[in-house]
């Protein structure tokens, strides 16, 4: 599961698919920075912990956000044999300028095989501190189809096409492009999120390179030696509503912005609800050792 298929699950709904900002803040400050050398084993993403600080970056049009901030707190872990799992929060506070503010909170956890063959997902919802959607359920690719058991909201089965592509799978195949020059990838992507149904098709635009050399970062990420050799991207995913075709013609419902590592690490965060856009700097980055597999 990657960062960016997690945030901003709909329009206006700034929850990626994380019970106030202060118990938020508790967690992440006992994250702590680490600057030492972590190991990744080549090909590997790596496992780390990471605080983004989210505030609100602009807005068009008639957009009734006058102000947001919030912070997700973002823990991945695991290996190509063991599977993939995340830990996943968001909190954030949007306020109208009259008088109306809101406050949402999603937490997330995910497990993914190293092979895509199946996802494990399960999530809650808060609204103003009441609770809201729980989605409960696991994904299994079989060989004509993409088969989904969910316990809730409710007991149900869904079949999915073949073609869907699980959330670290994508961050797998968006860095392989990346490698390799190409710039642009499309794919139907299923995360679980929303009522455990919900398929985007997403438009990804990878960037021009930016070398170990070049525009330092100025975040959580300066400084750390495991990211001090490596190249990142400037990327740009776009989720449309499935049925739709990604060709400029359709506003997407959402987009993601944000620099990516070939190692899975993400930076600079904007997420763009197209009448206002959020950004999510990173404030602490915590990589861990990962056990190669045997």
């Amino acid at each position: 599961m990657t960062i960016f298929d997690r945030l901003g699950l709909a329009k206006y709904r700034l929850c990626v698919p994380i019970a106030s900002i202060a118990a938020a803040a508790a967690l992440a400050g006992s994250f702590g920075l680490r600057h030492a050398t972590a190991l990744t084993p080549a090909g590997e993403l790596a496992s780390h912990r990471a605080v983004y600080e989210l505030k609100l970056a602009q807005t068009r049009g008639n957009s009734a956000a006058v102000s947001a901030r919030g912070r997700i707190l973002y823990d991945f872990s695991g290996n190509v044999c063991d599977g993939y799992a995340l830990q996943f929060r968001q909190v954030s506070e949007l306020d109208n300028g009259e008088g109306k503010v809101t406050l949402s909170d999603l937490r997330t956890t995910t497990w993914e095989d190293g092979a895509a063959r199946k996802l494990v997902f399960k999530s809650q919802s808060y609204l103003n501190e009441r609770p809201g959607d729980t989605v409960d359920g696991q994904a299994e690719r079989r060989s004509d189809r993409v088969a989904v058991t969910l316990t809730k909201p409710q007991d149900r089965k869904v079949d999915l096409e073949a073609a869907i592509v699980f959330p670290t799978d994508h961050m797998r195949r968006v860095i392989e492009a990346a490698r390799e020059g190409k710039s642009i990838l499309e794919f139907p992507v299923y995360d679980g999120s929303e009522t455990g149904e919900k398929v985007y098709n997403t438009l990804t635009v990878i960037g021009q390179v930016i070398g170990p050399n070049e525009r330092a970062p100025t975040d959580a990420a300066a400084g750390q030696q495991a990211l001090a050799g490596l190249k990142r991207w400037p990327v740009t995913v776009s989720y449309f509503e499935k049925g739709t075709k990604s060709t400029g013609e359709q506003a997407p419902v959402y987009s993601i912005k944000f620099e990516m590592y070939e190692n899975g690490v993400s930076r600079a965060l904007v997420l763009d609800y197209n009448e206002f856009a959020i950004s999510g700097e990173l404030t602490s980055l915590d990589l861990k050792d990962i056990k190669p597999c045997k």
